[in-house]
């Protein structure tokens, strides 16, 4: 174990640190080439503990022992005994190397030197060091105490008993350390990728607006945050910037691909929440959220027929229609008059009518991902009678449910974004960048997510997320950011769990 934790960098990521181990027992140094913000981060520590001992999480004597614990450097030189150096400076390589060939310098040979980037090459900083086997990446998420996660991450040439000190570490001070290879946005900035950036191709291609597509995610999958609430309270221009480094880093891989959108939005200062107005328009840092649109009441007129076959769907569906007065019908083929609830899996309406050769001017598409008890989403398509739309809503939400409407698309809001997400999880999975138990808690602790990657293809089947990404993939005429991965697809064929490794005595 460590004995003495020297931390370069008193920003917000720095003091989180000091503050985290210096609550665990460990004896730290702050130093910043800033003699000042070190006093500043030292003070708000303070502060942020004192209020802990009012809400009687920990005592006064607890509070004595935490600050005697967190001392300030006010030089490098005061970090020469230290035997863990975690730098926390600015995201700039050169920076970065040239504080490693520094510190190499002061410190002992068994020192372990480790740097909080989020974004760049451990093994790049190493390079500059003439012992590279002892630099590694220790990247924590902001804000470090509350955040029970830290990336632990391997360079090319990283010792294993360095990885090993590092895991002990965290894990004495409460965090779950995750260990990863050295790629780009190593674990949660890579797995993260599939949520934004799809919900931004949807909204590129008018789907849906941010606003829809926020509360489709929030009321269907359950996400505590839309992506675009999500842009907004980070910030787009970091958003943006992580986006197109994770792209450039995976050489234009077409899964990564950023939106022109969003670099308009950025160069136009719609920032989000820090500059008062982004997706949605804020006051005094409040977001203005704006109101669902009211639908008038209609007469429903027409029995519906439901292309599925499902009897739980069937049900349900049967169940809100007779409420509303409606009628759906039993029979395989739709009579004359019926509205067709289609219910495609990466389909998009046009396809799937023009494959049934139904009435296009009389079918409409439910998404079966949908939870019904919270919002029922609902996809027009071009050729759809707008009487027989508003027939469709108001059966559909009689019983006060929100019902969204948006246009044609394979695979709805929820379907895209839930598959891209699984796919990407099992792309992370094939690549041995994490084991699947390493990445479903990595995902849930740093992101927020109501389940990992695998875990969302457990709850909607593993199978209709391989069907949903083959037909976006055949929609979009092969486009490969939509090709499944192998992983998903094996271990579908096979019938096996997608957690299932690649050697059985794995």
């Amino acid at each position: 174990m460590f004995s003495r934790i020297g931390i370069i960098g008193a920003g917000a990521m720095g003091r989180g640190i000091a503050q985290l181990f210096a609550a665990a027992g460990q004896q730290v140094w702050l130093y910043d080439a800033r003699p000042e913000a070190v006093a500043e981060a030292l003070a708000f520590n303070r502060e942020l503990l004192e209020r802990n001992v009012a809400k009687g999480r920990m005592t006064a004597e607890q509070l004595a022992a935490t600050l005697a614990r967190m001392q300030p450097a006010h030089a490098l030189a005061e970090l020469a005994g230290c035997d863990l150096l975690i730098e926390a400076i600015v995201e700039n390589l050169e920076a970065k190397q040239a504080l490693f060939v520094e510190l190499e310098g002061l410190v002992g040979a068994e020192a372990v030197l480790a740097s909080n980037t989020s974004s760049l090459s451990v093994t790049c900083i190493a390079a500059a060091c003439r012992r590279p086997e002892r630099v590694a990446g220790f990247h924590f998420f902001n804000p470090v105490p509350l955040m029970k996660l830290v990336e632990v991450v391997r360079g090319e040439r990283t010792a294993a008993q360095v990885i090993e000190r590092l895991v002990r570490l965290a894990e004495q001070a409460g965090h779950f350390p995750a260990v990863t290879p050295d790629t780009p946005g190593f674990l949660v900035n890579h797995a993260g990728r599939a949520y934004g950036t799809e919900a931004l191709r949807i909204l590129s291609e008018g789907i849906a607006s941010a606003e829809q597509i926020d509360r489709i995610l929030r009321d269907g999958p359950g996400f505590r945050m839309g992506p675009f609430e999500l842009f907004d309270l980070t910030g787009l221009d970091i958003s943006h910037a992580v986006m197109e480094s994770v792209h450039g880093q995976f050489y234009q891989d077409p899964r990564y691909t950023p939106s022109y959108q969003a670099a308009q939005r950025v160069a136009a200062g719609l920032l989000g929440r820090k500059s008062g107005q982004g997706y949605y328009r804020y006051d005094n840092g409040q977001q203005i959220r704006p109101a669902e649109p009211r639908r008038e009441a209609v007469a429903v007129d027409r029995p519906f027929w439901l292309d599925s076959r499902d009897p739980e769907l069937r049900g349900r569906v049967a169940a809100l229609l007779h409420g509303a007065g409606a009628l759906l019908e039993p029979d395989a083929e739709p009579s004359a008059r019926a509205i067709c609830l289609l219910t495609p899996l990466g389909e998009d309406a046009s396809s799937m009518i023009a494959r049934l050769a139904l009435p296009a001017a009389r079918c409409i598409a439910l998404d079966p991902f949908s939870d019904f008890d919270r919002r029922r989403v609902l996809m027009r398509q071009p050729a759809l009678d707008p009487a027989l739309e508003a027939q469709a809503c108001q059966a559909l939400g009689g019983d006060g449910v929100p019902v969204e409407v948006i246009n044609d698309s394979p695979g709805f809001v929820s379907q895209r974004v839930i598959a891209s997400i699984v796919n990407l999880g099992c792309e992370i999975a094939q690549k041995g960048i994490a084991e699947p138990q390493t990445l479903e808690r990595a995902v849930q602790l740093a992101l927020g997510y109501p389940k990992g990657p695998l875990g969302f293809a457990a709850h909607y089947g593993a199978a209709r997320i391989l069907t949903i990404l083959q037909g976006l993939q055949l929609c979009y005429g092969g486009e490969p950011r939509y090709r499944p991965s192998p992983w998903l697809r094996r271990r579908v064929q096979l019938g096996l769990p997608l957690a299932t490794p690649d050697r059985p005595d794995a």
